[in-house]
This record gives structure tokens, C-alpha cells and sequence, in this order.
């Protein structure tokens, strides 16, 4: 039986709004096919602005919607289930983090196809970093299309197995709170010597703007980048003595691996 919607995104908090401004500001799904629900209609106020139609009835959604998008806290997704009241969705796209497939078929069945994806904040204005696991969908190439396509719309997607979920958390997923630290002690840093805060925000942003997509766009590998930047004798060599003899390297090998391993904690 055909579905009255493309797409049901049960959840319209802070990253659900950014999928659903990206899906349809991008003119891959047209507002009127996508349905959302959320207990709260401050949220749902959101969504229609959006011409997207809204509910708090979680079971209409999922009976009605040919793809079930989760984006609930994980710690809301069983309270969430029993609102159903028996129905399942075929296809489920989940970006709750640390919540498995296996978690998520032993509720609402085992014949449900899942895929899990792990997206992380630039996500909201569209240059997002999505790690996504659809191997339940290998045997459709429109359903791969279909996700992969409301995936694009945030930014970029990397296939992989879910296996490796956990470490994508601790690299891009978490990743960006790393990067505005790094930002910000790199803006301090500017003040110290001297500039005013907006010009050394201004430095700090385009540099590691920059930066960044010389690694992207390089076919050198980033230590040697690195020594090009590094002249003997000249400025830069001295920081970068001061970062080694910190061990930076292994300081951001340490906080990776505490977020992987309380990620894995939170699959269990």
C-alpha cells in the first residue's frame, strides 16, 4: 500500500530541523511528502514554517510514512516505541547515537531495515560529516539512493560498517567541539600578542579554513605539510617544538579514545 509520505522524522529538535531545512531547501523532497512529529507544537510551529505538515501522533507517522527517520535522545527512543502501539516502520534511518541496529530491530523487529548513521553539528548548515551504515539496504538501489540523497543534503557521507560507528563519533562526531577548542585557544593565544579579539578571530577562522582544505585538496600526506610550512631557522619550527614536546599528538589520540570508549559504552 502507497504511503502518503516520502518521509516521517519523528523528533523536531536542533539537528532534526537542520535535516528537514536541508532535505527541502535543496529541492530533493518537496515539503508536502515529508511528515514530522514532536510532543512539543513550538517545535512542530517550526516545521510548518518549512510547509512541513506536523503531528504528535507517533503511530500515524509511522503507518503513513514509506521511511521512518529517529531522531530522538536515545534515552527517549523506548518511550517513543510504545506510543506506537504495535506498528513498526519497514525502513528506518536512525541518527541516535549509540542506540545499534540490533537495539533498534530487537524493539520494533526483526524485519525492519536500518540504517544508522552518526551525522555531527555543521550538519545544521549544511557541511556536515555523516558516517552511515546501510548494508540492511543493499538489495535496493533506490532505497540507497533515497537515503544517501537526504544524507548529501547536509553535507558529506562516508559508507562504512557499523562497527566502526563508535570511532566515527570520536572523530567527526564529537570532532567539532576538538576544532572550537583549538579555535578558541588560538584566538586567546592572538590576544596575548597583542590583536584585538576580531582580528585574531578572523586569523584563527580562515587558517584553519584554509588549512583544511589544502589537506582535502593535497595529494601530500599532512606531516609533510606540515614540514612545507616549517622553514629551518624560521618561526614556525618553534611552535611546532613547543606542540611535539607537548605531545599533542598523543593528548588528542587520549580524548579521541575516551569518546570511542564512552560511545561504546552507551551501545551496550
Amino acid at each position: 500500500m502507497k504511503k502518503l509520505y516520502k518521509l516521517g522524522v519523528v523528533g523536531c529538535g536542533f539537528m532534526s530541523q537542520a535535516i528537514l531545512k536541508g532535505v527541502t531547501g535543496s529541492d530533493f523532497l518537496r515539503a508536502k511528502k515529508v511528515l514530522v512529529s514532536d510532543v512539543s507544537e513550538e517545535a512542530l510551529d517550526k516545521a510548518a514554517d518549512l510547509g512541513i505538515v506536523g503531528t504528535t501522533d507517533n503511530k500515524y507517522l509511522v503507518e503513513n510514512c514509506e521511511y521512518v527517520l529517529f531522531a530522538v535522545k536515545p534515552q527517549n527512543f523506548a518511550d517513543v516505541c510504545k506510543s506506537l502501539g504495535g506498528s513498526a516502520p519497514e525502513k528506518v534511518i536512525s541518527i541516535m547515537a549509540g542506540v545499534t541496529r540490533n537495539k533498534i530491530k530487537s524493539v520494533l523487529g526483526r524485519g525492519v531495515k536500518v540504517a544508522r548513521c552518526m551525522p555531527n553539528l555543521p550538519c545544521s548548515i549544511g557541511s556536515g560529516m555523516i558516517g552511515v551504515d546501510m548494508s540492511d539496504f543493499n538489495d535496493s538501489q533506490d532505497d540507497i539512493e533515497f537515503i544517501s540523497g537526504v544524507l548529501n543534503c547536509l553535507g558529506t557521507v562516508l559508507s562504512l560498517d557499523e562497527i566502526k560507528m563508535n570511532a566515527v563519533t570520536g572523530i567527526s562526531g564529537s570532532g567539532p567541539a576538538y576544532v572550537f577548542l583549538f579555535i578558541d585557544a588560538l584566538i586567546d593565544a592572538g590576544v596575548h600578542q597583542g590583536l584585538t579579539r576580531n582580528e585574531a578571530t578572523i586569523l584563527a577562522v580562515q587558517t584553519v579554513m584554509g588549512a583544511a582544505e589544502m589537506v582535502e585538496h593535497s595529494d601530500v600526506a599532512v606531516p609533510e605539510l606540515v614540514k612545507r610550512v616549517c622553514s629551518k631557522g624560521g618561526t614556525t619550527i618553534e611552535a611546532v617544538k613547543v606542540l611535539e614536546e607537548r605531545n599533542l599528538s598523543g593528548i588528542i589520540d587520549e580524548a579521541v579514545a575516551a569518546c570511542t570508549k564512552r560511545s561504546e559504552e552507551l551501545s551496550q
